[in-house]
């Protein structure tokens, strides 16, 4: 197993260097792919601060390889990107030396729309150069371009981390203005891809000093041999020595580039077939196409796309009501007996009389009307009472 980083990047192996790291292929665990991660030690202050200047730059275009993410880990940084696996322009000279015109075009025109996309951001390339300059493992097929190493880049208007007069940028790929210390600006990027094209188209590095003394002294000389005069006119363009006198935008030499390439002639059946084959070499042992084949100990391996569970609830569980079982019904009373039935009938019937009903007639309305007297109770009294006083009353009459 690799060396785990920060909990979630497991180195694999080394795929190459950048221009302030070592790069490695690693596997997130996170979200379970093989990345690139550059890894900086951090005994040198000025690396790290260009460390954190370019996982600073954040562009997202298909044709530009720029940062994704980063970590800290006791001694060390690290910031990720896409792996790419194709290999530089280099490994693709190496294997087939000066490219087809038309092929060189595609290639241009994807370098210019990464370079369009990332001056749109205000960022200075400031190292364009067939090293920096990545391909996807396409194969046979179309080819696909990716401009790396943002490493020396910087935005327009930042401060230099060097002094005024200290070239910074890989020697041969340098405009003249650079050489004599000018301020970085897009023009200068521009003549670096003019540099890379006739690489491409050549086969060989170009002496960038020698073009710069020839335009100079003689202006513009004719297509080299192998290259279409539409083609050569966009390159030379690109390569004067005056800034004022090259393209001014990388869209507007991506314009050119498309009006000389529909001048170009058709590819001959001739030309060979390039493939762009994976660079990378076989994953070592102990990983495959899908990661490491073990668990890794002390590592994150939660998906980035999932949310995390706590193991314990915040409040403990409400615990669920009982089932209430539901009242049954007494069973009904069984029918009687038919004869029983028929006994009961007849018994009731002979204990209570038939009552006729009252008569309806005058009198019997107006005893209905009338108000009840007052109970037995107290009728018995009153009556006693008013005989006394009756009774009274003579005796007094009768003494007179």
């Amino acid at each position: 197993m690799g060396e785990v980083f920060a909990g979630r990047y497991e180195l694999v192996d080394p795929i190459g260097r950048g221009g302030v790291g070592a790069v490695w292929r690693a596997w997130d665990h996170r979200r379970r792919r093989y990345v690139a991660a550059k890894v900086l030690q951090q005994s040198d202050a000025h690396s790290l601060l260009r460390f954190v200047r370019e996982q600073a730059i954040r562009i997202d275009h298909p044709h530009v390889l720029a940062p994704a993410s980063w970590a800290a880990d006791d001694d060390k940084v690290l910031f990720t990107m896409d792996l790419v696996g194709g290999g530089s322009l280099v490994h693709l000279i190496g294997d087939y030396g000066p490219l087809p015109p038309s092929y060189v075009c595609v290639l241009l025109d994807q370098l210019l729309a990464g370079l369009a996309a990332v001056h749109a951001e205000d960022v200075v390339h400031r190292d364009i150069k067939p090293a920096n300059v990545l391909l996807e493992a396409t194969g046979t097929g179309r080819p696909r371009l990716r401009l790396s190493d943002f490493g020396i880049a910087m935005r327009l208007g930042e401060p230099r981390l060097t002094e005024t007069n200290l070239v910074v940028g890989t020697p041969g790929y340098l405009a003249p203005e650079q050489l004599l210390g000018a301020e970085p600006d897009f023009p200068s990027d521009l003549f670096a891809v003019g540099l890379v094209a006739l690489y491409l188209l050549e086969g060989a590095k170009p002496d960038a000093k020698a073009l710069t003394d020839y335009f100079t002294a003689h202006g513009t000389p004719g297509a080299p041999k192998g290259i279409p005069e539409p083609l050569w006119q966009v390159v030379s363009t690109l390569l004067q020595p005056d800034p004022q006198a090259r393209f001014r935008t990388a869209t507007g030499a991506r314009k050119a580039l498309a009006a000389a390439a529909e001048l170009l002639p058709e590819p001959g059946p001739d030309d060979e077939q390039i493939e762009i084959f994976d660079q990378l070499g076989p994953l070592p042992e102990g990983f495959g196409p899908n990661g490491p084949l073990k668990r890794a100990p002390g590592v994150d391996h939660t998906p980035v796309t999932e949310q995390r569970v706590p193991q314990y609830p915040a409040h403990p569980p409400t615990p669920a009501p009982s089932p209430v079982p539901s009242p049954v019904p007494p069973p009904p009373p069984a029918p009687p007996h038919p004869a029983t039935e028929t006994a009961s009938t007849a018994s009731y019937t002979a204990r209570v009389p038939e009552v006729p009903a009252p008569p309806v007639g005058r009198a019997a309305r107006r005893r209905a009307a009338r108000r009840p007297g007052p109970p037995a109770k107290v009728a018995i009294p009153l009556l006693l009472l008013a005989l006394a006083c009756y009774a009274t009353g003579f005796w007094a009459l009768a003494h007179i």
